[in-house]
């Protein structure tokens, strides 16, 4: 059997409240559901139940403190010169660069290959097609998107299921932060 899976950090309900509430003005976009807002920290991708059992394992010697974040801003993503992905960003964190590091170690441990995208910490909001509305305005309104900082105490496995109504995703296993 095969397994789709990632590694990510889910923000509390009212920072998910927060960006939900951001999600309108473009047309012809997928907007994500609140249950699919989440902070990747590794995308993992397909894997069979054994290696998918040694990265849940090797998730599980990550040492980390819990630690505080903050949405900070609103952007995206280009492919081609055409926007594709609307985000939330966040503050500058050590802490998440070296938790996401700890988390890429882990992976690669367990026998995933190293991960060659540069680590760029986001929330995405929406996916958009080629027929998608200006996002320009939404940018204008949302560019200095704040919350309050939250703390992060655990971070997540997910499995990730697609189908055509878009991604369903599926907590495996949850790690605390000490």
């Amino acid at each position: 059997m095969s397994h789709r899976l990632f590694v990510a950090i889910k923000p509390p309900p009212d920072v998910i409240d927060m960006l939900i509430d951001t999600m309108e003005g473009i047309d012809n976009v997928r907007w994500q559901g609140e249950d699919q807002l989440h902070l990747t920290l590794r995308f993992i991708g397909e894997v069979d139940t054994p290696q998918a059992n040694d990265i849940a394992d090797a998730l599980g010697s990550v040492r980390a403190g819990k630690f505080d974040l903050a949405i900070r801003g609103a952007g995206h993503f280009e492919k081609k010169g055409r926007p594709h992905t609307l985000w939330a960003g966040v503050a500058p964190s050590r802490a998440l660069i070296q938790l996401q590091q700890s988390v890429e170690s882990a992976c690669r441990s367990a026998g995933i290959a190293p991960e060659t995208r540069v680590f760029a910490p986001h929330i995405t909001l929406a996916r958009l097609s080629g027929r998608a509305g200006d996002i320009a305005p939404f940018l204008a309104q949302h560019g200095a998107l704040r919350s309050e900082p939250f703390t992060v105490e655990r971070f997540f496995l997910v499995e990730s299921t697609l189908s055509a109504k878009g991604a369903h995703y599926d907590p495996v296993v949850a790690y605390g932060l000490s």
